[in-house]
């Protein structure tokens, strides 16, 4: 992200990578030591996001928004809106109602938070961007105050009754925020142009 960012020009192409990570805790910027209560054998990673700790793992989906924000016209707020509605508007399609919260940015669902946000602007581009809780293990967020909040509660999509798989969700979510910026759409698979080992 940080190396595709640095190497845009404004003619580069806005990218959304849709992905899952291992097991991990993230620092963002504004971490604070005590909110890291018991990591146990879980890796802390440091990030260049903004935002308190959060937890990453299998079955959550990560959706990394290389945006110029420039050229879409969007401040810092105005993504950060994008984002929340995009899923709030992929979680209508499932008649899950969600909201966001303007003192606590992300998604939330009877006060339960499904989807965290941490952006990082650069030379006017966005990097890092959203999770989303789908099909996943819940117990690591209570090694940690998700995003800084002792007690927060978190949910995630199958506990909510949504029977589809992540790469599924992940084209939903994809559609929600290209028709949100006014993009069209084209999927390429990294793992495709790898070489057979």
């Amino acid at each position: 992200m940080q190396a595709f960012t640095d190497k845009r020009t404004p003619n580069t192409a806005d990218q959304l990578w849709l992905l899952q990570h291992p097991a991990v805790f993230t620092l963002g910027q504004a971490v604070k030591p005590e909110h890291i209560l018991n990591p146990g054998d879980i890796p802390i990673v440091n990030s260049d996001r903004g935002g308190q700790v959060t937890y990453h793992g299998p079955g959550q989906l990560i959706a990394y928004t290389m945006i110029d924000l420039r050229r879409a016209r969007l401040g810092v707020r105005g993504l950060v809106t994008h984002l929340e509605s995009a899923v709030i508007g992929l979680l209508a399609k499932y008649a899950i109602q969600a909201n966001a919260s303007k003192d606590a940015p992300g998604v939330y669902i009877d006060g339960a938070k499904v989807a965290s946000l941490g952006l990082r602007v650069r030379k006017g581009c966005s990097y890092h961007g959203l999770s989303l809780n789908i099909d996943m293990d819940l117990e690591p967020f209570t090694r940690i105050n998700p995003c800084g909040y002792p007690g927060l509660a978190v949910t995630q999509l199958t506990e909510l009754g949504v029977k589809s798989d992540l790469p599924s969700l992940g084209r939903e979510l994809a559609q929600q925020l290209a028709e949100g910026l006014g993009y069209t759409l084209s999927f390429t698979d990294p793992q495709a142009d790898k070489p057979d080992e």
